[in-house]
């Protein structure tokens, strides 16, 4: 196997260039959910492509989608025995309001100590810019030991509307041997960490009907039932007094926690106090049983997001309502599949809904939970990767969130998505005075390139 310390070297002397280019993308205001900015999501596609084809990539393409385009290229020259992998990430950033809390300019960067400051800085230009600029070293001191095909897209801020039929449509195109994700974070600048699970997400609104028109609450209230009582009732009796979710069969799929995963969890920087702290919650409550990293990031869940029923105004109204509503979401852990706890959630209602009552479920949004094994090739060469860079080796983490992109590359491509990223906590994401730290920038250059180099052995 080629030594990567010529390509590393390289990238080092190249630190000016590469805040540079880092600098040109973030001048793009790829602002995917505003209509106004529908040519700088063109510009910054074409920038993106423009970058492929100087590092000397094939099939260089800007491809439509019934939104923003993907952009696409491959280089495939290590051969059949070297991996395939599939870089996926996104050029599109959220907008900028609101624009008198930033400290400068969201499209014009600006270096604070050891900060750039703009929007799209850490999600996710800033990631995307270091794996090119890892590329660029590998190619300039010899060739690439794996083949790589890049699938960067112009609407996750959106929640990627295009992208399935992006990759239904492509599917061969996109064939490969695993995923790289760098759509992601470690724990800290001198924390490096690996993303091996994410979860999965279902999302439900629940519709409790009763009269066919709202009533007088003296006058019919102890005769037809009350659907925000019920609907109250259902949502309470949802989890039991150890905070179990009572739904027939929610558990049957989930895999559990083993004794070393919960010895590695335990590991992380976030004792009670540190969630409590996140949150000015006066309690923390939970599943009983599980740690508070345990139940946030690696056990399921299901919440309620909104309620709507009768008259919410200023003072009183005596109204018996005639309906009563429920947004209710779930995270999913490995094994489980939104379709699954969907017939769970059925099942619940049917058993425990009154006849005094009628209702409808409808199912808005799913995803899959995502997990790679930590024993993987992939995840070693991570860990090689990080531990050559940082020093020490990283902490294995759980997220809590959902990344659907993973969900669809494992169901529609069968493979396994590697999360590998270098945004910080502290990164504002979504918020003013976004930044990413330059000194993790860098960081990540020398990770992507030695577990390039790693992942080919």
């Amino acid at each position: 196997m080629r030594d990567p310390r010529s390509a590393i070297e390289f990238a080092r002397l190249q630190k000016d260039a590469a805040e540079e280019a880092l600098k040109d993308f973030l001048r793009i205001p790829s602002v995917s959910t505003l209509p106004e900015h529908k040519e700088d999501m063109q510009r910054a596609a074409e920038w993106l492509s423009s970058q492929l084809e100087q590092l000397g990539f094939d099939q260089v393409a800007i491809l439509p989608t019934a939104g923003h385009p993907v952009v696409y290229g491959e280089h495939m020259k290590a051969g059949a025995s070297a991996p395939t992998i599939l870089f996926y990430g996104h050029y599109d950033v959220q907008p900028a309001d609101p624009l008198e809390l930033w400290e400068s300019e969201p499209f014009d960067p600006q270096l604070r100590g050891e900060n750039l400051y703009a929007r799209g800085a850490s999600d996710m230009k800033g990631q995307v810019v270091a794996h090119l600029q890892a590329l660029e070293a590998m190619l300039e001191t010899g060739e690439l030991p794996v083949n790589l095909k890049y699938m960067v897209e112009g609407e996750e801020e959106i929640g990627s509307p295009s992208l399935e039929a992006f990759i239904r449509e492509h599917s061969d195109r996109l064939d490969c041997d695993f995923c790289l994700n760098a759509d992601g974070g470690i724990l800290g600048a001198d924390l490096p960490s690996i993303t091996y699970a994410l979860r999965g997400l279902a999302y439900f609104e629940l519709h409790v009907e009763g009269p066919d028109h709202d009533l007088h609450s003296g006058q019919f209230g102890g005769v037809v039932a009350n659907p925000a009582n019920v609907l109250a009732r259902l949502i309470a009796g949802m989890h039991d007094a150890d905070g179990k979710i009572t739904l027939p069969g929610f558990y049957d799929q989930v895999r559990e926690l083993s004794t070393d995963e919960r010895a590695a969890l335990s590991q992380l920087p976030q004792p009670d106090s540190w969630w409590q702290d996140q949150t000015g919650a006066p309690a923390l409550w939970g599943e009983a049983g599980y740690s508070s990293t345990e139940r946030a990031a690696a056990r399921p869940t299901l919440d309620v997001n909104g309620l709507l029923s009768g008259f919410t105004g200023t003072g009183g109204k005596t109204v018996l309502p005639a309906k009563a509503m429920a947004k209710i979401s779930m995270r999913l852990v490995p094994d489980q599949d939104p379709d699954s706890v969907h017939a769970a959630l059925r099942s619940y209602l049917d058993r425990n809904t009154p006849d005094s009552v009628r209702w409808n479920l409808e199912m808005l949004a799913s995803c899959r939970p995502g997990m790679v094994e930590r024993d993987s090739d992939a995840v070693h060469a991570a860990v090689q990767a990080l531990e050559a860079v940082w020093g020490k080796a990283p902490l294995f983490k759980r997220e809590g969130g959902t990344v659907p992109v993973v969900g669809m590359i494992k169901d529609m491509l069968n493979v396994d998505s590697m999360m590998l990223g270098f945004g910080l906590p502290d990164d504002n994401l979504h918020a003013p005075n976004e930044k990413f730290h330059l000194p993790t920038f860098h960081r990540g250059i020398e990770t992507f390139i030695r577990f390039t180099f790693e992942i080919a052995g």
